[in-house]
């Protein structure tokens, strides 16, 4: 069975393919991020859609690498008769998205199949295929795909699949392409496969080459960025959290959610990552979408949106799909959408005063909306809200939450003092600050333990308690600071990561089993420790979260250490942000971590 780290990311910044150690294209989403899926092998068997391309009888690849600094992987096995390469990507798009897939023979003369199963809405419709022109097109609804070969090669129909055969020597290549539109539309423009990969693998190579950080693990730092480039959907800006749903946070358990869309929580940190990393313009992408999506009255503000801001993201689960390893529900949409979490406040707020002094280009209205958020965080603060991590087990009044609504009003205080032509109730909000201040420490901290709780008279951890001194609310040298860092390693840590809160917890978001540790979690605690002046302990833990990536440098949301392996929707975005603000505040500009 495959593995979640078994898999790389290719992608055109609208949608995002799966490609397995076997070669099999497992997951793919037509024509976005959040789209059905038709290929869902990922989260069932070959029936419910793949495309793979390997040599006759072969399994697991050789090994596998992405082209430097690009998003274009490369798949090699090496066999009794030779030795062949499979090239995997998906070019920017003009208005269809294409998959392409070169074949190269690079030693003696090896045979080479190729299995197409297209089902589209994940996995459940079987389309009628026919061919015309040289093509092969599938046909079922609203969706139709187009499969040529360069130069053709002969394929066939069977077992509800599309086969190839055919033997490449040294230096000879086939490209295939698959083009999806939708089935009312002419067929699109053909690309050119060849002249796609020369042209994908220099526009990458030329946006990776930006990146003005340039210490120690820089290919790291570099791989995160371009994984966070191919989860930006560009027509808007918006920065999905992962390209997949329901990857289960724990073997064969219920904790499977979608993950296809874009969140608050992670705005502060994304934006953080991309200004330290030199990527203006992406970073001012993600903040106009910020900006659009937050639109409205503050009382509606969701902890999440579709990618071009969508509010509505209904849930229901999938039960043709049996799952990840048999972890089901399979679930669609997100009814985590229709929490309250107070923290949100505080991250937009916070970005929206990080690209100020950041100088982003000035967008009107920004001031008011930011004092209509604190007016209305006057008197919503008091409520119990789901917390970061979107619990199901209800509300309670989170600490960090608390603290995000502190972080809100104390960045809209210092940019009042610090340019007095904003107009603003100054002190009502400096009373504010100060009210939760007040009470944070007073409630949300046991003095008996010396630590923060994760909630306000409760004895259970958090490991978002470990922003504490990030966002300024003590200064890291705090024996309350010192304190809880200390409890989060202890309780909360499983062989020197960090999970999100206690073990067994049940009585806090709701559901049965358990989850592995949490990887951004983890890179805090490193943050942690740098700014409590422990960087060499912070330098190690760092590398060691490093060497829990696959071999194309990908993470997932968890890792289980029990286990040895990769848990949770994958690649995620915010395990990707956690690695290059952690690089940047412990080998580069100590302001950025």
């Amino acid at each position: 069975m495959q593995r979640i780290e078994d898999y790389a990311l290719i992608g055109d910044e609208q949608t995002a393919a799966l490609v397995g150690a076997d070669g099999s294209v497992d997951w793919l989403c037509l024509p976005r991020f959040d789209s059905a899926a038709c290929f869902a092998r990922l989260l069932g068997d070959e029936n419910n859609g793949h495309w793979r391309i390997a040599p006759a009888g072969a399994g697991r690849c050789t090994r596998r690498s992405y082209r430097k600094d690009t998003l274009v992987l490369d798949t090699e096995w090496e066999t009794d008769e030779g030795t062949v390469l499979v090239t995997d990507l998906m070019p920017q798009r003009h208005r269809a998205p294409d998959l392409v897939r070169i074949v190269q023979g690079v030693r003696g003369e090896v045979t080479v199949r190729s299995t197409l199963r297209l089902r589209f809405d994940y996995g459940s419709v079987v389309p009628w295929v026919r061919k015309e022109d040289g093509h092969r097109v599938a046909v079922a609804g609203p969706d139709s795909a187009w499969l040529r070969s360069v130069p053709e090669v002969p394929t066939w129909g069977e077992d509800q699949g599309t086969h190839s055969e055919f033997t490449v020597k040294e230096g000879e290549r086939v490209a295939f392409v698959l083009t999806w539109h939708p089935s009312h539309e002419p067929r699109p423009p053909l690309v050119d496969p060849y002249s796609s990969l020369r042209h994908s693998v220099h526009d990458w190579q030329s946006w990776a080459a930006h990146c003005r950080y340039d210490g120690p693990h820089r290919d790291a730092v570099v791989r995160s960025l371009i994984t966070l480039k191919a989860l930006t959907y560009r027509p808007t800006g918006g920065v999905v959290a992962a390209p997949t749903t329901s990857l289960p946070e724990e073997p064969g358990g219920v904790r499977n959610w979608d993950y296809r869309f874009c969140w608050l929580r992670d705005s502060t940190l994304t934006l953080n990552a991309l200004l330290a990393a030199g990527y203006q313009e992406e970073a001012e992408a993600w903040r106009n979408w910020l900006l659009r999506a937050v639109a409205g009255d503050p009382a509606d503000l969701q902890i999440m949106y579709g990618l071009a801001g969508e509010r509505r993201l209904p849930e229901f689960e999938l039960p043709w799909l049996p799952g990840f390893g048999g972890a089901t529900p399979v679930r669609i949409g997100n009814d985590a959408v229709n929490q309250l979490q107070l923290d949100v406040y505080g991250e937009v707020v916070d970005s929206l005063e990080l690209a100020r002094r950041s100088g982003l280009s000035a967008q009107p209205d920004v001031w008011a909306l930011q004092s209509v958020l604190l007016t209305f965080l006057r008197t919503a603060w008091r409520q119990p809200d789901e917390g970061l991590w979107e619990v199901r087990g209800g509300r309670r009044h989170f600490v960090h939450s608390k603290v995000m609504v502190w972080v809100a009003a104390d960045r809209t205080v210092r940019a009042m003092e610090e340019d007095p032509d904003l107009e603003g109730d100054l002190e009502g909000w400096r009373e504010l600050r100060d009210e939760v201040h007040r009470e944070v420490c007073e409630k949300g901290y046991d003095p008996e333990r010396n630590t923060f709780t994760q909630s306000y008279g409760s004895r259970e951890l958090d490991a978002a308690l470990l922003l504490i001194p990030r966002v300024g609310f003590l200064p890291p040298d705090d024996p309350r600071v010192l304190g809880t860092i200390e409890a989060v390693r202890e309780e909360l840590g499983q062989d020197g990561f960090v999970r999100r809160y206690t073990p067994d917890a049940a009585p806090v978001d709701g559901l049965p089993g358990e989850e592995g540790t949490f990887l951004v979690c983890s890179f805090w605690l490193a943050d942690a420790l740098h700014m409590t002046g422990r960087t060499k302990e912070a330098r190690e833990l760092f590398e060691r979260l490093l060497g829990l990536a696959n071999d194309v440098g990908l993470l997932a949301e968890e890792y289980d250490p029990v286990g040895g392996r990769q848990l949770g929707n994958f690649p995620q975005a915010f395990s990707h942000i956690g690695l290059v603000n952690t690089a940047l505040a412990l080998f580069g500009d100590e302001e950025a971590g």
